[in-house]
């Protein structure tokens, strides 16, 4: 039970003391001590800090302090306080988000080079890309996206469209990419066909913001390059790619 507890904020003496006093009922702080096995002026100063937070309550009579563990139920609403607490220091954070943002930045002028091993890695760089603040470059083959991670894009995917962060994909024309460029519009994606005997994508890259991923299916791994100029370069690359991938995409539908 413990262990719960310190699971919903309380430290491990907070929790020892709030079960000691429900199962003693109204106590003087002497008892609790003996019983929680800590010192006195170490019980009180954590008493003080559960009716801080509304778990105990005090009652002085006749000169003694006596100390009640208020209903567990109130536990509930200790969290709720705490869940609102979060919610408000969250806005807060959101506010000075430019200024952070603009130290981060000024911070990562040196390129910044992660590395991700194995699947769940790979998925970790897929999920950075869902920070994107601006329409997402891509070079993959669906195919081999969704045979290495079959359960994870249809959520990504739908993720993806609902944060309204868009995609220019140039794909090879497997069936599966052509079966899914059906999907282009509800999935916020823009997709061209290219032949696959001649641009078969591997490992996948995309290009975001400062950001160029690098997701490899094959040997499992994944690698985030932040870097304004080589991101920049990428992007013009890319854009010379989307033009003459457009010829390709028209022969192919037809």
């Amino acid at each position: 039970m413990e262990k719960i507890l310190e699971g919903l904020g309380l430290s491990k003496k907070e929790s020892t003391v709030y079960l000691s006093l429900l199962e003693l009922g109204p106590s003087l702080v002497t008892n609790i001590a003996i019983r929680a096995k800590i010192n006195r002026t170490t019980c009180y100063d954590i008493l003080e800090k559960l009716i801080e937070i509304g778990l105990i309550s005090k009652v002085t009579a006749t000169g003694k302090k006596t100390y009640t563990a208020e209903h567990p139920e109130t536990l509930i609403a200790y969290l709720e306080r705490r869940s609102n607490d979060f919610k408000d220091r969250a806005k807060e954070i959101g506010e000075y988000l430019p200024e952070l943002r603009a130290i981060y930045n000024e911070k990562g002028k040196q390129p910044l080079v992660k590395f991700y091993e194995g699947i769940q890695g790979i998925e970790t760089v897929y999920e950075d890309t869902l920070t994107s603040h601006e329409t997402i470059r891509a070079y993959a083959s669906v195919r081999d996206m969704h045979k290495a991670l079959p359960n994870y894009f249809p959520d990504y995917y739908h993720r993806r469209a609902k944060k309204k962060i868009f995609i220019n994909a140039i794909l090879p024309a497997t069936k599966e990419a052509i079966e899914r460029k059906l999907f282009d519009k509800a999935e916020a994606r823009k997709s061209r066909l290219v032949p696959i005997d001649k641009f078969n994508f591997s490992p996948e890259i995309n290009i975001y913001d400062n950001k160029v991923a690098i997701m490899s299916l094959a040997e499992e791994f994944g690698v985030i390059i932040e870097s304004k100029e080589i991101a920049e370069a990428q992007k013009k690359i890319f854009s010379l790619a989307w033009e003459t991938a457009k010829q390709f995409d028209k022969k192919i539908r037809k």
